[in-house]
């Protein structure tokens, strides 16, 4: 709980942030509002921010996407409460019908993403192609004994033919670090890119029909009811045999249980992972297999991006407490 005696002087509008933000974002919202820091950084429950925002008379809620605002918990907020700002660029963690219902804004952090998420996922995909995880296990627990000339023998990605299913601004990112490594670009997009935003990558209108060329699969569609366990064990055996799973975007559009077996099965040469359904409680079948390449989640995670992603918050922030339309609004 936060105490009075916690709260900012009075005098601008009460901003809650679920979540501690990096410094520099945390600075400007003390600066231009009255911020309530979670000091704690204990994620929260829906309910139990709700809660919160009633408790500081907050104006505003800088959200976070790991915050699980259900109907439940939207229906919980004061009517105080204008603005729901999502420090994400996904909103899968919001019933935004509910919210809609409530007359209440949601917006987003998009654009600001791109870069540092398109390096992580070539990261995953050299680094589940090299099997970089396993080699470097084994330089922490003192196995290497030595060069050997079969030892880690991984995939070389020159060459190879990388389908890309979602070719917004993450997928063409990624796209275009492939090339420079020589890899030949297909992809899967609800409309076909303008030529010079094609670049030569071959299009596939169905992506079901892309999947046998791609050699390595990556990911870059956002989370729904219709995307939810997309890449299934049918979809995953129209993939070239061996091939590589690179997934950036969310969790739950694979589904666990399928890629988990293939991976076992060597059906899948390795995957690359970045984000799991249910995070941070991810399918354990995942962490015993030495050719999944797993990260906690760092697409967005240079100081850089996460300083642009807060004070994108903030300007819709803002923008809405001074009546002026939201540069990023969901709902």
């Amino acid at each position: 709980m936060t105490s009075p005696a916690e709260l900012p002087p009075a005098g601008r509008k009460v901003v809650l942030l679920t979540r501690r933000l990096p410094d520099a974002v945390e600075a400007r919202a003390a600066r231009d509002h009255r911020m309530v820091p979670n000091l704690e950084d204990r994620a929260l429950s829906g309910l139990e921010i709700a809660a919160r925002a009633a408790e500081t008379g907050a104006d505003a809620v800088l959200c976070c996407a790991g915050d699980r605002l259900d109907a439940a918990a939207i229906a919980a907020l004061p009517d105080r409460v204008r603005v729901l700002a999502t420090f994400s660029v996904g909103t899968d963690h919001i019933d935004l019908e509910a919210a809609r219902a409530r007359g209440l804004i949601v917006t987003n952090t998009p654009d600001v993403l791109t870069d540092a998420t398109a390096d992580i996922a070539l990261l995953l995909l050299l680094g589940a192609a090299r099997r970089a995880s396993e080699g470097e296990r084994m330089i922490r627990a003192g196995a290497w004994t030595g060069w050997s000339p079969t030892q880690l023998m991984g995939t070389h990605v020159g060459g190879k033919r990388l389908g890309i299913v979602g070719m917004g601004r993450i997928g063409q990112a990624v796209a275009s670090r492939a090339r420079a490594f020589g890899m030949a670009i297909h992809y899967s997009n609800r409309r076909r890119l303008a030529p010079e935003l094609e670049q030569g990558a071959t299009y596939h209108p169905d992506p079901e029909a892309m999947l046998p060329v791609c050699d390595v699969l990556s990911l870059h569609f956002p989370a729904t009811a219709e995307t939810r366990h997309w890449l299934n064990a049918e979809r995953i055996d129209r993939l070239p045999l061996a091939a590589i799973l690179i997934n950036t975007a969310r969790g739950s559009v694979v589904d666990d249980a399928a890629v988990i077996d293939a991976l076992t099965r060597g059906r899948l040469a390795a995957a690359g992972l970045d984000v799991f359904e249910n995070e941070p409680d991810l399918h354990p079948g995942y962490r015993d297999l030495p050719n999944a390449f797993l990260l906690p989640h760092l697409g967005s995670a240079t100081v850089e991006t996460r300083n642009a992603m807060g004070f994108k918050a903030l300007d819709n922030i803002d923008a809405v407490m001074a009546g002026r339309p939201a540069p990023d609004r969901v709902v």
